[in-house]
């Protein structure tokens, strides 16, 4: 069961509405590291592509999501990577 993993979906879902959303529990790489915990849910790889971010800055558009998982940063989440793009950026990236 991914608690934390729902709820970050869950969150970001409602709050962005992305047309992609991509949740990686990155926790097995970090084992033994600080803020590991044995039953994981503690290191995300986050992607979300949503028109939202459109001309707002990267350090913004991650500020945005630490502001929207604050919840779950304080009680378990130690690490986060974020890939926040808007739709064009996406585009450009895929070609």
């Amino acid at each position: 069961m991914s608690v934390y993993a729902d709820r970050i979906r869950s969150h970001l879902m409602t709050a962005l509405s992305p047309i992609r959303l991509d949740v990686v529990d990155e926790s097995s790489r970090h084992i033994g590291h600080a803020g590991a915990h044995p039953g994981g849910e503690t290191h995300f790889r986050i992607t979300v592509v949503s028109s939202i971010f459109s001309g707002l800055p990267r350090l913004e558009r991650e500020r945005m999501i630490q502001r929207l998982l604050a919840a779950e940063i304080a009680e378990r989440v130690h690490a986060l990577s974020v890939r926040a793009l808007t739709p064009e950026e996406q585009a450009r990236c895929d070609v």
